[in-house]
């Protein structure tokens, strides 16, 4: 009885911690003995938790009857599936060739400023997970970033804040 519970900010409007467990865990049951049913699970369970830290991991592997490290190992092979809290938007920062050349690591350096994160990282406030790709397909535009399925071209760090801005005004007009 003497349990903390945890609240968590699932997007599925779930009330605590054990709630979401529970429910990690029933729908791995469904999922026992089922060949390649492993990365299946994950996702869904990073669906509903919104990440996938250890007491995740351990529900998932106790259920389907695997050893953790099993789960941790594919958690830690596929970029998808994320350990740490993610944010409402995800910025990639393109460092392909073309986009690196033309000033790729002024973005990410401003970012870093900007943001008070390191590349990989989450906000404070949840807003934005800031990360790096290799390419994003947009050469042509470089340097070029994206936040969720926007693609910004020909990035200016001096407009960055102007563009971060969009997102923090988007938040309140919701409410």
């Amino acid at each position: 009885m003497g349990e903390k519970m945890v609240k968590t900010n699932c997007c599925n409007g779930c009330s605590d911690e054990a709630e979401l467990l529970e429910r990690i865990a029933e729908l791995a049951k469904e999922y026992r003995g089922k060949e390649g049913a492993l990365i299946q699970v994950l996702h869904m369970a990073q669906g509903i938790y919104g990440y996938l830290p250890i007491e995740v991991q351990r529900v998932i592997a106790d259920t389907l009857d695997i050893p953790v490290s099993q789960v941790s190992g594919v958690v830690s092979f596929y970029s998808f599936f994320s350990t740490q809290p993610r944010g409402e938007h995800t910025i990639r920062v393109c460092m392909g060739t073309a986009c690196y050349v033309r000033g790729g690591k002024k973005i990410v350096e401003r970012l870093k400023e900007l943001l008070d994160i390191d590349i990989g990282d989450t906000t404070k406030d949840r807003k934005f997970t800031f990360e790096v790709a290799r390419c994003i397909g947009a050469c042509g535009l470089a340097p070029a970033m994206s936040i969720d399925d926007v693609v910004y071209k020909q990035v200016d760090p001096d407009k960055l804040e102007n563009i971060l801005a969009r997102y923090y005004q988007e938040g309140e007009e919701a409410v």
